[in-house]
């Protein structure tokens, strides 16, 4: 399949993300307690609470902070339930952009995303709009300078773990896997120590698209900020071509 690495802006957000890692935290908070009231709070029987743990760790998240936030989530009956919602819409020059959030107020989150989309001279616009433009597959992202093994003996070991895909980039390995099969090929790779950059299920886009203007690229940055800066946001997808 067509690739595109994002591992330097995966690096960038990460260095980012080290000065707001409470909201960071946050955010892994809810989504270990969605995780934990759909499947109980084991992890060894419940493999979405497994995937975000491990998604939590790679995002530096303490292991006593994870087991505070399962606790607490397997211990309050009245805790807030979270609703996941996801909004399309389009950026400057056409950019596709999805997002993905858990709330407990849709009207407060779809007033932020179309908030942000404004300020950023792009739109919302209606579920399956842009959808269409991305695959949903497993990603995993390995750190070449955090990781011994060749190139052709990771692929092939990816590839007996259960994936579909391996590429190559400068700076990392890119394994992507059928959605219903990441936590499995995940799994596998963790048992034979293989570090691992990101690790998620995620939407990759099918084509790139390109930003010439300052000013577009101004107005698309000024989305993902104002998207990164919201609570009740999750994952955002674009096919901006950085």
């Amino acid at each position: 399949m067509s690739g595109h690495s994002k591992f330097a802006n995966i690096k960038h957000k990460k260095e980012r993300n080290d000065a707001t890692k409470g909201k960071i935290f946050t955010k892994l908070g809810r989504e270990i307690a969605v995780a934990v009231k759909e499947g109980g709070p084991d992890p060894n029987v419940n493999s979405r609470l497994k995937d975000v743990i491990a998604k939590a760790k790679s995002n530096n998240m303490p292991n006593d902070t994870i087991e505070r936030s399962i606790k607490k989530a397997a211990g309050d009956a009245n805790s807030v339930d979270y609703e996941a919602v996801t909004y399309e819409g389009y950026g400057p020059n056409g950019i596709a952009i999805i997002v993905e959030g858990l709330t407990d107020n849709k009207n407060r989150t779809a007033a932020n995303v179309r908030n942000a989309f404004t300020k950023g001279n792009g739109n919302v616009g209606t579920n399956g709009c842009v959808s269409f433009l991305f695959d949903r597959k497993g990603q995993i992202i390995i750190d070449k300078e955090e990781c011994e093994m060749k190139a052709d003996d990771l692929m092939l070991l990816a590839l007996d773990a259960g994936a579909e895909d391996f590429k190559e980039e400068e700076d990392s390995f890119e394994i992507f896997t059928d959605p219903d099969a990441f936590s499995e090929v995940r799994e596998n790779l963790e048992k034979e120590g293989i570090p691992m950059a990101q690790a998620d299920v995620t939407m990759i886009p099918q084509t790139w698209v390109e930003l010439k203007s300052d000013q577009d690229i101004k107005s698309m940055q000024k989305i993902l900020d104002l998207l990164d800066e919201d609570d009740d946001v999750q994952e955002v997808y674009h096919n901006w071509d950085e």
